[in-house]
C-alpha cells in the first residue's frame, strides 16, 4: 500500500523526469531498503520518500504530509537508458510547485553521493 493512496491530489499533470535521476533511483532500489527517506539541510522540513513505485516530496514537520508525488512512471518496455521518463505528478499543496525543481536536484545529488560510498 502506498503512502498516498488515500489522499486525493489537488491537481495532476504529466511530467518528465530526467533519465539520469530515474536511473539513479533504479540503482538505489537495488542497494538500499525501500522506502528510502532523504532529508536535506538545504531545505529544512522537506523530505523525499522514495518507494518502489513512487517518489513523494513531503513536509517532514507535519507527519510527512505529501506536497508532491511522482507516480505512474511510463517505463514499460524502456530500452533507451538515456531517454527521459514520462510520469504523473500529483500536487497536494497549493504552493507545491515551488519545491519541485529543488527537491529533484537535491534528490539527484544525494543519490549520487550515496551510491558512490
Amino acid at each position: 500500500m502506498s503512502r498516498i493512496d488515500d489522499l486525493p491530489p489537488y491537481q495532476q499533470r504529466d511530467d518528465l523526469v530526467s533519465a539520469k535521476l530515474y536511473n539513479l533511483w533504479r540503482r538505489a532500489k537495488l542497494h538500499f531498503a525501500m522506502p528510502l527517506r532523504l532529508e536535506f539541510a538545504e531545505e529544512p522540513g522537506i523530505v523525499m520518500i522514495l518507494d518502489q513505485h513512487e517518489w513523494v516530496c513531503a513536509n517532514g514537520k507535519q507527519d510527512d504530509l505529501p506536497i508532491l508525488a511522482w507516480v505512474e512512471f511510463a517505463d514499460q518496455h524502456r530500452d533507451a537508458l538515456h531517454a527521459d521518463v514520462k510520469c504523473t505528478l500529483n500536487y497536494y499543496h497549493y504552493a507545491a510547485s515551488m519545491h519541485r525543481a529543488k527537491s529533484l536536484r537535491l534528490m539527484e545529488e544525494r543519490l549520487e553521493r550515496m551510491l558512490k560510498e
